[in-house]
């Protein structure tokens, strides 16, 4: 019975801007049999988009800078920097997203996008998945304050040098998981990257 299981029961705790969930169920164990009934809650907030802008001429990427409620613990405070994001709306693909939130978070526009991967967030709790992308960009049009204001969006916008964005990873600046996996990639492709949309090596 091993990777299979089997759903008893299903409930909703909670809907508003996100939905909680209750499930009672049951899986198969490696050493055979199956597990006991038990019961976990499952955060669902839908699947979401992320893109890494970056411009290879300038050897520069954009992030972004808001206050997180998730971070009002964090020793640093709730202010983190990431790259631009958001929640796919019914019918949205993962790239119109990625191009749309782009323009509203940082100003600037997708030039080529650029699959990275595609990963689950915190699956012991919730089944939000993310799309990652990078985005190549004129960094002359991103910087500034945006977001969108009815829905009470304040971001700021920083174009950094792609080696001060290493610095500060290092450096541990950076606490938010999607951009410390793009810079990471980004680290890792720079030179095909760069070949590949300007055709110099870095």
């Amino acid at each position: 019975m091993a990777r299979s299981y089997e759903i008893i029961g299903r409930e909703v705790c909670y809907q508003g801007f996100f939905r909680l969930e209750r499930y009672r169920l049951r899986h198969g164990l490696f050493s055979g049999g199956s597990s006991r009934v038990f019961t976990r809650e499952l955060f669902e907030r839908g699947h979401a988009a992320a893109v890494l802008p970056y411009d290879p001429e300038r050897d520069a990427v954009v992030l972004i800078e808001q206050f997180r409620i998730g971070a009002l613990e964090d020793a640093h405070g709730p202010w983190l920097l990431e790259i631009v994001a958001g929640v796919m709306e019914q019918g949205e693909s993962a790239e119109d997203l990625a191009r749309r939130e782009a323009v509203e978070e940082a100003g600037c526009t997708i030039q080529g996008l650029l699959p990275v991967c595609d990963f689950l967030v915190s699956p012991g709790g919730t089944s939000e998945r993310i799309s990652l992308f990078c985005g190549r960009v004129d960094s002359r049009q991103a910087g500034g304050v945006h977001g969108v204001h009815e829905e009470g969006e304040d971001i700021m916008a920083h174009v950094v040098p792609f080696a001060e964005a290493m610095r500060w990873l290092e450096q541990g600046r950076i606490r938010s998981a999607s951009p410390i996996i793009a810079l990471q990639w980004l680290a890792l492709h720079r030179d095909e990257l760069r070949q590949r949309w300007m055709g110099v090596s870095a």
